[in-house]
């Protein structure tokens, strides 16, 4: 019986931690490139107010005369809604400008440093350190 009870004292921790490490790693911006930023303008096709994080999934000009999808990770609505964001901020059809610190492995993607809303609104998502965030001419 105490050879159980040891087992289950081992494995109990060992089962805590693997359920947590996937937790503290979620959090991570390392994916995102921090040493320079590309600007999208294009069409809004997707704007998810979700937890843990916001998306905004974007059909941007080229620069050769098509588009090209991009997924933009934002930070969470309690974040956004610090900053005057809500749900209905971007609607799917929105013509935007974004700020954006590209994804390291060259996807279309990136995380949103700020957006200029068709009204000329000018939003910050909340990015924690966005200071750290070099932003490109």
């Amino acid at each position: 019986m105490s050879a159980r009870i040891r087992m289950r004292d081992l494995l109990l921790p060992l089962v805590a931690l693997s359920v947590a490490a996937p937790a503290l790693a979620h959090h991570s911006f390392a994916m995102f490139d921090n040493s320079r930023s590309i600007t999208l303008h294009g069409k809004v096709t997707k704007f998810q107010w979700t937890n843990p994080h916001g998306y905004l999934e974007v059909d941007a000009e080229d620069g050769h005369g098509g588009t090209r999808h991009y997924t933009l990770e934002l930070t969470s609505p309690n974040m956004m809604s610090r900053g005057g964001w809500t749900s209905r901020t971007i609607k799917t059809g929105d013509v935007v400008t974004t700020v954006v610190a590209p994804l390291r492995d060259g996807r279309p993607g990136g995380l949103l440093l700020e957006v200029t809303l068709p009204d000329g609104r000018h939003m910050l998502p909340g990015v924690p350190n966005a200071q750290n965030y070099r932003r490109s001419s």
